[in-house]
């Protein structure tokens, strides 16, 4: 009996020093978890700069610079990247390209250092469609069945080598990719106008609103660089897509379709801010519009720290390589919440970009090296997708304004 006293008089301190311990835990994390952003906070600026170069932007820079000039951790990059998705892969390279466009036009005199790394990918990129075709850089399901359209094309492909001729002729004209950017501005033109329903696929009977707005962008790029006009398809590809391809509970575009028109996956986070981007020099207003509703349904802020989710609370589909590990309970999306940057720096919000890059500095991992800057948790493509987010603008300004660039 004593000894049972004994434990039993034990026992209530224990419990009392729990509780009060857990209730410590609680009031330190109600005072310190809002602070914790601040270690992180940074202006807008550190990120993005309308006129200039950021400090971000040219770490980020110099370390794809440095890859893509060792062939060794190139090919460590790649193949890590092809181990997982092929496409990431080719966008990889797209972004960098369009980014050092971008940083090309923002500092002139920084040209020598950029256009040989251009050529280079430009052209290590059409050897291998030209040796092995456009599959090298699509999901094997690519081969499943055959594309619907003869002969086949991928508008994914054409358009973003499309963009990367353009990017590296605005930056400087080079006579060689004028015939290779006219052609495929042809086919993506062809492939688009054929149709009654102004779609094409990228993948069997599979089109994405991804891209064909950004090959609508490259071929707008080309009209400015040579004189053509193709405003027409343009603003009835666009009149379609207001019509036929927008979500009726969020108003959001739709990420993917059939050649008939018919929805695949409702809007997602990994397809719509950068689509609401290249909307900028197709229809501005109704960029603004996608990228505001996409603002609204995707983008959340909790403590300082922004992140953006893959679907919105009306649609959820399925998660895949391009929404990346949906993060359950916040229903963080990595896809998404990179490519947030770019809605972000392409509308000028500037508190959006602010909190994702603190987002960003706290759970990516970032490693300084000699005045490069890589993320632990990312790879090349998206180290590159956050370069093209750092240095946006100049490309677009040329479409819509002429010459009048940084």
């Amino acid at each position: 009996m004593l000894d049972m006293k004994i434990e039993a008089g034990t026992v209530q301190p224990i419990r009392r020093r729990l509780a009060m311990a857990a209730v410590a835990l609680v009031v330190g994390a109600v005072i310190w978890l809002p602070l914790v952003h601040l270690f992180f906070a940074k202006p807008s600026g550190d990120f993005y700069l309308a006129k200039g170069v950021s400090a971000k932007a040219r770490e980020l820079a110099a370390q794809q610079m440095a890859t893509w000039r060792n062939p060794e951790s190139l090919r460590r990059e790649l193949d890590r990247m092809r181990a997982t998705n092929a496409e990431w892969d080719f966008m990889g390279r797209c972004f960098l390209v369009w980014s050092l466009a971008n940083l090309g036009l923002r500092e002139p005199a920084a040209k020598p250092a950029y256009l040989p790394v251009m050529d280079q990918i430009i052209e290590e990129t059409l050897r291998l469609e030209r040796e092995r075709g456009m599959f090298v850089f699509l999901m094997p399901y690519a081969q499943a069945r055959p594309f619907e359209a003869k002969p086949a094309r991928s508008l994914f492909i054409d358009g973003e080598i499309a963009l990367m001729l353009a990017a590296r002729r605005a930056l400087e004209e080079k006579p060689e990719y004028l015939p290779l950017l006219r052609e495929r501005v042809d086919q993506i033109v062809t492939n688009i106008s054929n149709r009654p329903t102004l779609v094409a696929e990228s993948y069997p009977n599979e089109c994405w609103t991804f891209d064909h707005a950004v090959a609508l962008a490259a071929v707008a790029l080309a009209d400015r660089l040579d004189g053509a006009d193709h405003s027409g398809l343009r603003d009835r590809w666009v009149a379609m897509a207001k019509t036929n391809l927008t979500h009726h509970e969020t108003g959001l575009l739709v990420s993917s379709f059939t050649r008939t028109r018919e929805p695949l996956d409702g809007p997602e986070g990994s397809s719509i801010w950068l689509i609401a981007h290249c909307l900028q020099v197709l229809d501005e207003p109704f960029a603004r519009d996608q990228y505001e509703r996409a603002r609204k349904e995707l983008g959340r802020t909790i403590l300082g720290f922004s992140y953006a989710r893959e679907w919105p609370v009306s649609w959820r589909g399925e998660a895949d390589v391009d929404s990346g590990p949906i993060i359950p309970g916040l229903n963080i999306s990595p896809g998404s919440s990179g490519l947030a940057f770019v809605g972000a720096t392409a509308f000028g919000d500037t508190d959006f970009t602010a909190s994702l890059a603190a987002t960003l500095d706290f759970a990516a991992m970032p490693s300084r090296t000699d005045g490069r800057l890589r993320y632990c948790a990312s790879n090349q493509v998206g180290d590159a997708l956050m370069l093209y987010a750092a240095t946006l603008g100049p490309l677009w300004r040329l479409i819509r304004v002429g010459s009048d660039h940084d």
